[in-house]
């Protein structure tokens, strides 16, 4: 049974700081994310013509009791990561968007000194990185066995009614408590049809990795509670022990806690291995002897080159700058103090020069090595991974 006490110390008049200086910082994010226009089809372009007279009809609407109504999300559906599926995004109104942005900068300070310290996603100052240091710092000090979690359609299947008990703990400004549960409430319009949404936060707008990282902070203190160790970003969670015996303990102990929230672990993806054995953990393979690229990384990289470097297209400066923002992204993510990746992204620029060789001649022969130098290659411009990972490590 969730037991959620509301706090002795409520968070009052909060829709008084909704003021001029907020809507416009909160458009000025909401601008910079991009993003394509919801059901009005008000793109940001289009916001923009007419932005003063816009934020200030919003501003009105969040600050009457019952004045703001949303509409509800756009379906749209994108390819899932390493996999043929597809994963349903919902895209809300460039309104909604400044709205969420408002209302999530209100609140986020109230939350933001409870969450634990083993919470890593989606916090100002945190990140991926830290989030791996603090993995290796516990297997340093011995923990040796690891729980993977993974919750089933975390985001999809949070209950609204656990989302909400536990804003009113901290929050008893009802107009922004209405507010909220109308973003939890938007539906979405799918072939020209409005579905109801009866659970889950709103995926594709801002305010869900709060609100999933406030559901989430039950159970990390509930872990902590007793004793485990665990890292977590947003819903990627890893629990690390000494003996197989307290991993199941953890992972029994996990589930039920889970459940508490309406929440459960995906039976196919959940499980308990060692350090010797491996785990993945935010796109990297964490081995006792190696912390490498994840094959699914390896593979959406790799694709990544491919599309552009197709013999069909031309070698010109906008296909070099495209190749170029690839490597730029994965090897400074990937090229780390920690990481052992040096001689992959050594391998993969012998890898990435024939497929440019092949681009500009429009074949695939030996003798074109001599035609197009590496040196030539990198007058033109071309990054070497090997050397953005060296630059990435001493950074």
């Amino acid at each position: 049974m969730l037991d959620i006490k509301p706090k002795k110390i409520k968070a009052f008049s909060l829709t008084g700081r909704i003021t001029p200086e907020v809507m416009l910082k909160a458009w000025k994010a909401v601008k910079q994310n991009r993003g394509a226009a919801g059901v009005d089809r008000i793109s940001i372009k289009r916001y923009e013509i007419d932005v003063k007279k816009r934020l200030d009809s919003l501003m009105n609407s969040l600050k009457m009791r019952n004045a703001f109504q949303t509409l509800p999300l756009k379906r749209v559906y994108i390819p899932k990561a390493g996999s043929d599926k597809l994963r349903g995004l919902g895209i809300p109104t460039v309104d909604a968007r400044i709205a969420q942005e408002v209302i999530r900068q209100i609140i986020d300070p109230i939350f933001e000194k409870q969450f634990h310290d083993d919470s890593f996603g989606f916090r100002a100052g945190r990140g991926c990185h830290q989030a791996v240091g603090r993995v290796l710092q516990y297997i340093d000090d011995g923990y040796k066995m690891v729980v993977d979690i993974d919750i089933k359609g975390f985001f999809d299947n949070i209950p609204h009614e656990v989302i909400m008990t536990m804003l009113r703990a901290d929050i008893a400004d009802g107009n922004i408590l209405d507010i909220l549960e109308k973003f939890l409430s938007s539906g979405v319009m799918e072939d020209g049809k409005r579905i109801p949404t009866i659970k889950g936060t709103p995926q594709g707008g801002v305010i869900s990795p709060l609100l999933g990282n406030l559901v989430l902070n039950h159970l990390d203190w509930k872990l902590a509670g007793q004793g485990y160790k665990f890292v977590r970003y947003a819903d990627d969670i890893v629990i690390l022990v000494k003996t197989k015996h307290e991993a199941g303990n953890a992972l029994d102990f996990t589930k039920l806690v889970l459940r508490d929230l309406g929440l459960e672990t995906s039976p196919e993806k959940t499980k308990i291995t060692s350090i010797a054995e491996g785990f993945q953990f935010l796109g990297f393979q964490i081995k006792s002897r190696s912390i490498t690229m994840r094959t699914k990384s390896i593979e959406k990289f790799e694709k990544s080159i491919e599309d552009v470097t197709t013999r069909s297209k031309n070698l010109d400066a906008d296909a070099i700058t495209k190749l170029n923002q690839i490597i730029r992204g994965t090897v400074n993510y990937f090229c780390t103090t920690f990481s052992t990746t040096l001689s992959y992204f050594s391998r993969i620029d012998q890898w990435i020069r024939m497929r440019l060789r092949a681009m500009k001649y429009k074949r695939k022969w030996h003798t074109d090595n001599r035609r197009l130098k590496n040196k030539h290659i990198e007058n033109m411009g071309v990054l070497s991974c090997r050397e953005q990972c060296y630059i990435a490590k001493a950074r």
